[in-house]
């Protein structure tokens, strides 16, 4: 064999062999990553519910402004137990409301959603998920219980009124009716009887008892108990998170914080509970 032949056939060796170790390498790279590939991080959307007489512009504004920072998709509402809207539209109205923000939230996107409620959103948020299914539950400092002694000792004779004009036919006429915080005291508030007792029956939405134990076991709830809350509410935080239906994923948080200032004291602990709800399921 001549010397070019010689030649020819030993770069010829020589391309193949490295053909074959750039084909290796990129086959090992290919393993390596598919084996460390992590599945991209879902689309989280949150409904977002003020408390009584609040709006979405004062406790709650904090959260939803860091959780949109983090790229959550928010739906910060302004629900009917609002200062502007006076207890406006029944339970069931209200449903409606969160059920339409959450349909918003999918079509921008998200395949996770929760709905997140402060004091009495935090309730009708744990009322809510007895009927509807979503990711998850934030209540937060969750309050407002129609059922209680003080509720019944403070608007008992509201609540009397109210029932007297719907059996005078008079259930759609509007008329000045009392609310109650532990913080405010009572509070006059206007609007039909029809709809004040749809939010007042001891033994409706609002009673915290039923609210708390019909929970979706499939749904867990994240409880913020703040340490320093109205002292009511501390009573009862245990009680009320005993009585959830268990779920590995349920978990109570004491921040501390005061009542009004939960929301803001947990946006830490929101964003780690919903992206580890997110990625499990």
């Amino acid at each position: 064999m001549s010397a070019a032949l010689h030649t020819i056939q030993y770069e010829m060796e020589t391309h193949m062999k490295r053909l074959i170790a750039f084909l290796a390498s990129a086959l090992f790279a290919m393993t390596a990553f598919a084996a460390n590939e992590v599945a991209p991080t879902p689309k989280i959307g949150v409904v977002i519910m003020h408390g009584k007489g609040g709006t979405p512009t004062r406790h709650v504004s904090d959260l939803a402004s860091a959780l949109e920072t983090k790229g959550y998709l928010v739906a910060n509402l302004d629900m009917p137990w609002s200062a502007k809207r006076e207890y406006d539209a029944s339970v069931n109205v209200a449903e409606a409301e969160v059920e339409a923000a959450l349909a918003t939230l999918r079509s921008k996107g998200a395949s996770r959603v929760f709905v997140a409620g402060h004091s009495q959103g935090g309730l009708f948020a744990l009322y809510f998920a007895n009927k509807h299914v979503v990711d998850g539950i934030i209540a937060m400092a969750p309050g407002g219980n129609v059922s209680s002694p003080i509720f019944q000792e403070k608007l008992g004779a509201a609540v009397a009124e109210a029932r007297k004009m719907i059996a005078d036919g008079k259930g759609n006429e509007k008329a000045r009716f009392s609310d109650y915080e532990g913080s405010k005291g009572v509070t006059p508030v206007t609007t039909t009887a029809a709809l004040y007792i749809d939010w007042f029956d001891p033994n409706g939405a609002m009673n915290q008892v039923t609210a708390t134990k019909n929970v979706n076991p499939r749904i867990p709830v994240l409880f913020i108990a703040p340490k320093a809350d109205h002292p009511g509410l501390i009573r009862i935080k245990q009680e009320m998170f005993n009585a959830l239906p268990a779920n590995p994923l349920t978990v109570l948080y004491e921040p501390d914080a005061t009542h009004v200032g939960a929301p803001s004291a947990s946006i830490a602990e929101i964003i780690r509970w919903t992206t580890d709800i997110s990625a499990r399921q």
